[in-house]
């Protein structure tokens, strides 16, 4: 038993993929799946059952690959340890973003990033502020730029206030209120809507604003895609709510007008508070040079 055999199997189980984790590990399928076997018959049992549309762990599977994470973690806390020693960043951030992030240009730190530790990569995984946080708190994650409704704080991280952002309505071109100079959440009320779906952070903001205000709205679009949000608002759809820099970035035909008394969104960026690796700290080093000022 050695340590790329955990490895592969910690990605199968991650993936549920033989394809996909000889793809992450950079192997190919044939030489992976050997590996495995070679485990396999070392330690007398399966790990996985195999299908030929499914992937799954055995019960001797679920057992063993708890503490092969463990070893993999701690092999490369290891080299990174080491290699931050002597001032290196090696190593994998895993970074999660929501994808309206506005506080921040994602490519443009990235790049900066990369340019400061040419020897560190990373791994993106886009998703709903709720799930990065869970993310982060089972060490799924490194850090993660959120997107959270004014009256909600991140919990069980360590976290930093980016950037606060009031919604605007937007609007498709030829509508009613495209010429309207601001208006109010009671306006808005007996329109259809397109939104994130129910449930995440970026519907909570919009819910909350027309629950505080009384105020009944019909969603008959559910996307989490900001882009797919605004071209239904473009097509005369719907209208929606969103931070104005996510509709400046999309450059759709759709009208924005400011919203009195509208949700405000708070961006912020949020790490492991128990014990952040060396690749998360250099992120949160570069990232203070490119926060809003």
């Amino acid at each position: 038993m050695d340590l790329q055999q955990l490895r592969y199997v910690v990605e199968v189980a991650a993936t549920s993929s033989f394809t996909r984790a000889a793809e992450r590990c950079f192997v190919t399928q044939s030489a992976l799946s050997h590996q495995i076997a070679a485990l396999e018959r070392e330690l007398g049992q399966r790990l996985f059952v195999r299908s030929s549309r499914s992937v799954r762990l055995t019960e001797a599977g679920e057992a063993f690959v708890v503490p092969a994470r463990t070893a993999v973690l701690a092999a490369e806390q290891a080299k990174e340890d080491a290699a931050a020693a002597v001032g290196d960043v090696v190593g994998t951030l895993r970074l999660g973003v929501i994808p309206t992030v506005t506080a921040v240009d994602v490519p443009a730190l990235l790049l900066a990033y990369r340019s400061a530790h040419p020897s560190a990569r990373v791994e993106l995984r886009v998703g709903n502020s709720d799930s990065l946080m869970a993310a982060i708190r089972r060490g799924g994650l490194d850090a993660a730029l959120l997107g959270l409704r004014e009256e909600v704080q991140p919990t069980g991280v360590a976290s930093r206030l980016l950037a606060s952002d009031h919604l605007v309505a937007v609007v498709p071109s030829a509508h009613a209120l495209a010429e309207a100079a601001s208006v109010g959440i009671r306006d808005l009320a007996g329109m259809t809507f397109a939104d994130f779906p129910a449930g995440t952070s970026g519907r909570a903001q919009s819910d909350a604003a027309f629950a505080a205000a009384e105020v009944e709205r019909d969603v008959a679009f559910e996307a989490d895609s900001a882009e797919l949000i605004l071209g239904l608002v473009a097509a005369g759809l719907a209208v929606t709510l969103l931070a104005p820099g996510v509709v400046a970035r999309a450059k759709a035909d759709v009208v924005t007008v400011d919203l009195h008394r509208g949700p405000v969104r708070n961006e912020y960026v949020a790490w492991d508070a128990a014990a952040p690796r060396s690749v998360a700290r250099a992120f949160l080093s570069v990232l203070a040079g490119h926060e809003p000022r």
